[in-house]
């Protein structure tokens, strides 16, 4: 029975050094993440830009969520939240306090996705969903500086109820997504792909590259569509572990890298990558710190040296919040110590529910999560929903025009940088965008179920225009989508012009 119960374990059990190595990936994601979404933190998140808390409260938010990024209007408020959740990663990176750490970096998250729901994608939940398991990993156990306090762990192993929530929820992305992939162009015509790179608005180079061979195309549609549905199934074999999950690292890094090089999906890639880190075995582990860890200990003596002279200023900084930290903490960590004895009871719970909350799109209706149970799901947002591309690709292709008529009536296209305007598809669609959130935002632009989102944006753009004064002034801005539905075959059907939205000064 011992033996038994071992091997069922075996492919639940997870390396220390992996859970750290994820740890510092996923910091390095949210901080990544900051760092583009700082760009536009008047545009997204404030009174000023496309989506003011007004329109908010009104229109998507949901009374079970919250948001601290909705304490004010002011892009200076959320730069200095944004600044706090710089300050958390960077302590999660470090392993400074990492169970605080990830409760705050979790907390921020959630808040700031909260705020503007229109810019977010798959990758979104599964960053909160890393964060939110995180918690209960014991993450920060080693490559931290929480570990430099305690004695070094007796085994590099480790097993519990989260490890198992940690392998079962990156299954669930991938087999969600197949699942929901229910149209014919995904299991049986292997069209699905030549629609996806049929969209211009998310077409890379290596897109272009295979784009014009069909057969190709269709290998590597049913290849996606069956990695997707059977390979998380080998993170459940119990004998060989190693290479099972090597495999698995292996072939999605492959399958992430290919995705990055052929269609314009943001972070996802990333997150994704960055999710399966704490799946390494031991030996892949084993090599690592044969070959980094010397190098990085060999790069300590100088930063230190360059850190020096601020070592004065730093202890006493540290000293100060060492004394305010130490104390808020102790008293955390003794709630914490009353709950770690149902701490796995809880893990378990969680899990139940979210697999329920999975499957209920895919189930009969009578067996879906009924909605008095939903509460839980959106105030600690592990509600997730992984439908990439699912259930079928998204046709309507095309670009936008922005054509502002200025007073001696001229027209100039604000999404040229004020060029002459011009109905010509451009070169890359694509370059367009400033970054995937505004993909995003123009994705959902588009639904006519948004189109109370269209009037803030055409006067967010005007105002814009006009703050620079080396621009023309306009008497009129008209936000026009040149259609372009994708047809089967290679047929290019002519655009058809669709006026979105008008404003004036």
């Amino acid at each position: 029975m011992l033996r038994f119960l071992t091997l069922l374990r075996s492919p639940f059990v997870v390396d220390l050094r992996a859970l750290a190595l994820l740890r510092a990936a996923v910091a390095a994601v949210v901080l990544l993440d900051l760092g583009i979404r700082s760009t536009d933190l008047e545009a997204f998140y404030s009174n000023m830009g496309v989506l003011p808390l007004s329109v908010l409260y009104e229109h998507l938010w949901n009374p079970y969520v919250f948001s601290l990024h909705t304490s004010s209007g002011l892009w200076q408020v959320q730069a200095v939240l944004f600044l706090f959740a710089a300050l958390a990663a960077i302590a999660l990176l470090l392993g400074y306090k990492t169970r605080l750490a990830t409760f705050i970096s979790w907390l921020l998250l959630v808040s700031l996705q909260n705020r503007n729901p229109l810019i977010l994608q798959g990758g979104d939940d599964l960053l909160r969903m890393l964060l939110f398991w995180g918690f209960f990993l014991p993450w920060g156990r080693v490559y931290s500086l929480d570990a430099r306090r305690q004695p070094a762990p007796a085994q590099l192993t480790y097993f519990s109820a989260a490890t198992v929530a940690y392998i079962v929820q990156i299954c669930l992305v991938y087999w969600c997504t197949a699942l929901l992939k229910s149209s014919p162009e995904w299991s049986r015509d292997g069209t699905a792909l030549y629609y996806a790179l049929s969209l211009d608005q998310v077409l890379m180079p290596g897109g272009r590259l295979i784009y014009h061979y069909p057969e190709l195309l269709r290998f590597l549609t049913l290849a996606t569509y069956r990695t997707e549905l059977l390979l998380p199934f080998v993170l459940f074999i119990p004998f060989g572990v190693k290479w099972w999950r090597l495999l698995f690292v292996f072939v999605l890094y492959g399958f992430h890298l290919g995705i990055s090089l052929t269609l314009f999906v943001g972070l996802f890639f990333i997150i994704n990558m960055a999710s399966v880190l704490g799946l390494l075995p031991p030996s892949a582990m084993d090599w690592l710190e044969k070959h980094i860890v010397p190098r990085a200990q060999r790069l300590g003596p100088k930063v230190a040296a360059r850190l020096a002279p601020l070592q004065p200023r730093l202890a006493t900084w540290r000293q100060a919040v060492h004394l305010r930290v130490e104390t808020s903490w102790s008293l955390s960590e003794g709630l914490w110590g009353w709950l770690r004895s149902l701490r796995e009871g809880l893990v378990i719970g969680l899990l139940v529910y979210i697999c329920w909350w999975n499957l209920d799109s895919i189930i009969k209706p009578e067996y879906a999560m009924k909605a008095p149970l939903r509460w839980i799901g959106f105030l600690t947002r592990i509600d997730q929903h992984w439908g990439m591309f699912a259930p079928s690709v998204f046709k309507d292709d095309g670009w936008y025009i922005l054509d502002g008529t200025t007073k001696d009536g001229h027209h100039v296209d604000l999404n040229r940088q004020g060029a002459a305007l011009t109905y010509a598809k451009p070169a890359s669609v694509v370059s367009l965008f400033k970054n995937d959130r505004w993909r995003k935002y123009s994705e959902n632009y588009l639904f006519v179920d948004n189109s109370y989102m269209r009037p803030y944006y055409c006067n967010y753009l005007l105002r814009i225009w006009h703050e620079n004064p080396a621009n023309p002034p306009l008497r009129q801005l008209d936000v026009i989508y040149m259609k372009e539905v994708s047809q089967p075959d290679y047929k290019v059907p002519p655009p058809t012009r669709e006026l979105l939205c008008g404003c004036a000064p």
